[in-house]
C-alpha cells in the first residue's frame, strides 16, 4: 500500500484559503445560441480551501472531476462541477475560473460577407457548504467585446472629420436569469459608435465609417449606455462595465468604469 502524504497531519496551524491547480489548458464545450454547442479551448484554475490540520490536497481529483464535466460547462453545470470537487476533497469551499475564446459569426453590413470574430470570455464560480459564513453559490460571466468609437469633441471642433479608435468593453455579470453570450455581445455593440468586423469589403468600410461618424461616443457615454441597456437581458444581482479606448491621437488609453444591479 502506497503512503498518502497529503492526508498526514500538519501541526503549523496555518489554514490555506486556496490550494489547487492553475493554467490547465483543456478542450471544452460551451453553449452556442445558433449551433447549440461550441468546441473551444479553456484555461482553468480550480481551488479548494485547506484547513490547518491537513498537510495537502489531492491535485489529481481536480482533473478527474473537470474531465468528466468538460463537455457540459454551461453556467449552472459549472457550479455543479465545483460542488463535486468540494465534496470529493472534503473542503468547505471550492473556486473555479475558466477563460476561453468564444467565436461569433458576423456578416458585413453591406456585402454580407461572413467572418468569425473571437471574443475573450470567462466563467468564475464559488460554492461553499452550510457551515461557511454566508454559505452560497456564486457565478459570474464576463466577456470582452471589441468596438469602435468616434470622439464627439474631435467631431465638433474639426473641419475635416474626427478621430476614431478601436476599444474594448468588458462586462462582468453575476448570474441571475439565463442569457446567451451572443445577445450580450449584440447589446454592447449597439451602444458603441459601431461594431468591428474581421472582414469588410470597400462598401462595408464606407458604411461602417460613416455610420460611426454619425454616432460619436465618449468612453463615458459608452459605459453609461451599456449600464442602462443590460437590464433588457434580465434582472441581475450585480454587474460591472468598463471601457478602454486605445486612443489614436493620444499616447494613452481612455477608460471608464461603473457598476449596476439589483443588490
Amino acid at each position: 500500500m502506497l503512503i498518502d502524504v497529503q492526508n498526514e497531519r500538519d501541526d503549523r496551524e496555518v489554514p490555506l484559503q486556496k490550494v489547487g491547480i492553475k493554467d490547465l489548458r483543456y478542450p471544452i464545450h460551451v453553449l452556442d445560441r445558433d449551433n447549440r454547442i461550441q468546441h473551444t479551448t479553456g484555461t482553468v484554475n480550480l481551488f479548494v480551501n485547506l484547513p490547518h490540520h491537513f498537510k495537502g490536497t489531492h491535485m489529481s481529483r481536480f482533473i478527474e472531476v473537470f474531465h468528466q464535466h468538460r463537455e457540459r460547462l454551461s453556467m449552472p453545470h459549472f457550479l455543479d462541477m465545483l460542488e463535486e470537487i468540494r465534496v470529493s476533497l472534503d473542503a468547505a469551499r471550492a473556486f473555479g475560473e475558466l477563460s476561453f475564446p468564444f467565436f461569433i459569426e458576423k456578416r458585413a453590413p453591406v456585402s454580407g460577407q461572413s467572418s468569425m470574430l473571437a471574443l475573450d470570455c470567462a466563467f468564475e464560480g464559488m460554492v461553499s457548504d452550510k457551515t461557511c459564513e454566508g454559505g452560497c453559490r456564486r457565478f459570474y460571466v464576463s466577456v470582452a467585446v471589441p468596438v469602435q468609437t468616434v470622439c464627439p469633441c474631435s467631431k465638433a471642433i474639426s473641419e475635416y472629420g474626427a478621430h476614431n479608435q478601436r476599444g474594448i468593453v468588458r462586462v462582468k455579470l453575476q448570474l441571475g436569469p439565463f442569457f446567451w453570450i451572443e445577445d450580450l455581445v449584440s447589446l454592447i455593440e449597439g451602444c458603441a459608435s459601431s461594431a468591428v468586423f474581421s472582414l469588410l469589403k470597400r462598401d462595408d468600410e464606407k458604411y461602417v465609417t460613416e455610420a460611426a461618424y454619425d454616432n460619436p461616443k465618449f468612453v463615458e457615454d459608452l459605459v453609461r449606455d451599456v449600464i442602462l441597456a443590460i437590464p433588457r437581458l434580465g434582472s441581475f444581482p450585480w454587474y460591472s462595465v468598463e471601457a478602454e479606448n486605445f486612443e489614436s491621437i493620444h499616447n494613452h488609453s481612455a477608460f471608464a468604469y461603473a457598476e449596476g444591479g439589483t443588490l
